[in-house]
């Protein structure tokens, strides 16, 4: 697919949207009861459910115990019906394994782990629907799911993808996008004190676009961060009702 199908001369991308658009939000907090914290999350026709338990006691080696701070564990899966490919997904596998890893180093960003010394927190993220930037989208529903489970964090953890085309950074890359032979990044930031918690690149990128992209993708992460903060005040409103406060 060439770059000139991907955003035509009036602007519009193949979605309908502008280059800085992000795709729609939909999400729900507290979607598991026997979870210390849950989330769904769709963005876009990408979808995801994310699980935390803990912290609770280490389970396993104990070699792996921390006493100074708690460990993340996160496992990352995608539904076998999640893409029109209907192939068995193996837990454990390179991809999954690789995007596990990227999702615990977030995290470890973010969560105030000093809090919880030889201690232990799971977080488990499902993808329903893939539609492009599954890693931004998993980031996203945990940063939910942790909030419903109570574990300070230092700030909102917020991700998209972004590429470059003709010149112009697009955010929040659909599939269609991802997989038309566009240089691409996914940045996952903490968006107060603007730190970047992980930055992702799986093609080539001239070094002249690049601070261009990160700068894009930082903004849109900004725009995310909105609309997560927006899905929390909404829970705790519904909470506070059900509550009787």
């Amino acid at each position: 697919m060439a770059g000139l199908e991907l955003l035509s001369d009036q602007g519009y991308r193949l979605d309908g949207r502008k280059a800085t658009e992000l795709r729609k939000f939909q999400a729900r907090m507290g979607v598991f009861a026997q979870a210390d914290g849950s989330a769904y999350l769709e963005q876009g026709n990408t979808k995801a459910l994310a699980v935390v338990y803990g912290p609770h006691e280490m389970r396993g080696s104990r070699s792996r115990t921390r006493h100074d701070r708690a460990i993340i564990n996160c496992q990352y899966s995608m539904a076998t019906f999640s893409t029109a490919e209907r192939k068995r997904r193996p837990h454990g596998d390179r991809k999954s394994t690789e995007m596990s890893l990227h999702l615990k180093q977030t995290f470890e960003a973010a969560v105030m782990t000093q809090l919880y010394p030889r201690s232990q927190i799971d977080i488990y993220v499902k993808i329903l629907q893939s539609d492009g930037g599954n890693y931004s989208v998993c980031v996203n529903a945990a940063t939910l799911a942790v909030i419903d489970a109570g574990i300070p964090m230092r700030d909102y953890v917020c991700a998209c993808t972004v590429g470059f085309v003709d010149e112009t950074p697009l955010a929040d890359l659909c599939y269609a996008e991802e997989s038309g032979g566009v240089s691409s990044l996914a940045l996952a930031l903490l968006p107060r004190g603007g730190q970047i918690a992980l930055l992702q690149m799986d093609a080539r990128l001239h070094q002249d676009h690049l601070e261009t992209l990160i700068e894009a993708a930082m903004t849109a992460c900004k725009g995310v961060s909105k609309v997560l903060d927006e899905v929390v005040r909404q829970h705790l409103q519904e909470v506070s009702v059900l509550s009787g406060e």
